[in-house]
């Protein structure tokens, strides 16, 4: 007769979620996550697979998470411009606040650590950008269609832009405290939309 789950597999995936974002996927060894989801190692095979396995699914949970917010914010009907500008600021923001920035962004600390030799990895990070660099595309061409930002400004340039730019601000916020420089950069970008 098998045996039922003793634990809770979307509490566990949460859980391993928030030690890889915080560790990264080579300094979490298994024994860490057995102790941190405090379930034994052959509940962590039978139900995630491998480790390896199981970080993609804790990246898959953090775009889950992450982008509904991202969707909301780009898309709400009226002006376009000020939820562009109201999103790279709020990344700024986070990339140096005291609580989130030594975390960093999930996504960003995967393309640096395993996109370069992970094909999986990287097939998700690059799936991440597009997203997000399609979100910042349809606002940007919402903006200038409503005379918002200037006819002569390429809205798939500026979107690429600031994909860049919201990928290395929280570079930026994890390696130094440095908040000015990060608030600075946010604005100098910003001004290009003007």
């Amino acid at each position: 007769m098998a045996r039922t789950k003793e634990f809770d597999p979307d509490a566990a995936l949460q859980a391993a979620l928030e030690l890889f974002w915080r560790r990264g996927y080579e300094a979490t060894s298994l024994s860490d996550l057995v102790e941190h989801l405090g379930i034994g190692r052959a509940s962590i095979y039978a139900t995630f697979g491998s480790k390896h396995e199981l970080y993609l699914k804790a990246l898959d949970r953090y775009a889950e998470m992450r982008d509904p917010a991202l969707v909301a914010e780009l898309s709400q009907p009226g002006p376009a411009l000020p939820a562009v500008r109201a999103v790279v600021r709020r990344f700024a923001a986070e990339a140096v606040a005291p609580g989130s920035r030594l975390n960093g962004c999930f996504v960003t600390n995967t393309a640096a650590e395993l996109s370069p030799h992970d094909p999986a990895a990287a097939r998700r990070v690059e799936t991440s950008w597009e997203h997000t660099e399609t979100l910042l595309h349809s606002a940007l061409v919402r903006a200038r269609a409503q005379g918002e930002l200037p006819e002569d400004r390429d809205p798939r340039a500026l979107a690429r832009m600031l994909l860049v730019l919201l990928q290395g601000v929280h570079v930026v916020g994890k390696a130094s405290d440095a908040a000015a420089r990060v608030r600075d950069a946010a604005e100098q970008a910003l001004a290009l939309l003007d």
